[in-house]
């Protein structure tokens, strides 16, 4: 779901790369030394899943994981997403530098608010609430990156509302994929090392 540069309009790139930085301050804030083991694991998770992806007109369709990130890392997803997509796009040529605030704010902040919403269903000791919140945690995260890259494009010009359409319709099934994968790692961990979900 990277955007590509030369796409978005200055006001849409400056409001992401000031969302961005906001987003990744507090993300570091928040991060004490024995996060930083998990953030670079989940780090590197995305960097990994994200590399197998469909190109899509602008953008491209992969899995994302933002969902299960944002759950495990709260406002850290967004250094730890900010990172990963800074070597894609020096490596792979994926996205690109000057979109990459707006990019790593589409996957990061609809973790975060997976985050705030899911957190406390993944904690109970409800196994339908585990679940619930698992899945709408990952495919709820995938839906708010697909809507925000579709507003990111629309508010660049009329020319990329089809793009913008398409793109959404293209990411329901890795929806429902993340969902399900999401709940399965989040029943996993729960199982056998808790606290990696942090306090609840």
């Amino acid at each position: 779901m990277h955007i590509s540069e030369g796409v978005l309009a200055p006001s849409v790139l400056i409001s992401g790369a000031a969302i961005c930085i906001v987003g990744t301050a507090i993300g570091l804030k928040n991060i004490n030394q024995d996060d930083i083991p998990k953030v670079g694991v989940l780090t590197a998770v995305f960097f990994v899943a994200s590399l197998v992806h469909v190109p899509l007109g602008p953008s491209s369709v992969h899995l994302i994981l933002n969902g299960l990130i944002g759950l495990v890392l709260g406002w850290a997803a967004f250094p730890g997403l900010l990172v990963a997509l800074f070597f894609q796009s020096i490596f792979f040529q994926f996205g690109g530098l000057t979109v990459l605030g707006v990019n790593t704010v589409n996957m990061a902040l609809p973790g975060v608010i997976a985050y705030y919403l899911c957190s406390g269903m993944v904690h109970s000791d409800n196994r339908i609430l585990n679940i619930a919140g698992g899945f709408i945690a990952g495919a709820g995260a995938v839906a708010g990156a697909g809507i925000l890259v579709a507003v990111s494009l629309y508010m660049s010009g009329q020319a990329f509302l089809g793009a913008a359409k398409t793109i959404l319709l293209a990411h329901i099934p890795v929806m429902i994929i993340e969902g399900l994968v999401t709940v399965f790692v989040i029943s996993f961990v729960k199982k056998v090392r808790p606290e990696i979900l942090g306090p609840g």
